[in-house]
């Protein structure tokens, strides 16, 4: 959708030219959605979110873990209705990593050593976990 202020197609300020459409070209746009990580491991997340994911679908997941952030697939394993409360719906999903990297094993190893370290000995508070996933808005599956 064209907003007023895009230059016409033809118009010289564009670094390319843009050729109309003739038909329906379909597209997916990826946006970040903010979510609860019940439980993390090397191998994938127990997650909540308030919005349904679909079995095997691929996701890009950012994992805030202290002051430092990883980014890997995610394939859901399963999902579920967890909550319903003043028709507000949670649903309860499994991630499950896909092939992530050296670095980022070694990101979340750290992390949950010194997550459990500081249970262990309670000398300091735990460093929340933030997560987000990538969703294709419209169409689930990648």
């Amino acid at each position: 959708m064209a907003s007023t202020s895009d230059p016409p197609s033809n118009s010289p300020k564009r670094a390319s030219e843009r050729v109309p459409i003739r038909g329906t070209v379909h597209g997916d746009i990826m946006v970040f959605e903010p979510l609860l990580v019940r439980e993390v491991s090397t191998k994938g997340a127990s997650i909540e979110t308030s919005f349904p994911m679909h079995i095997d679908s691929l996701h890009d997941v950012r994992l805030t873990l202290g002051d430092i952030s990883v980014v890997l697939k995610g394939r859901v394993a399963h999902s579920h209705v967890s909550d319903i409360n003043n028709d507000v719906v949670t649903y309860r999903t499994g991630i499950e990593f896909v092939e992530p990297s050296g670095p980022v094993l070694g990101v979340i190893t750290t992390f949950l050593e010194e997550l459990k370290a500081s249970r262990a000995t309670a000398s300091k508070p735990a460093e929340a976990i933030k997560m987000r996933v990538g969703r294709l808005s419209g169409s689930e599956t990648v």
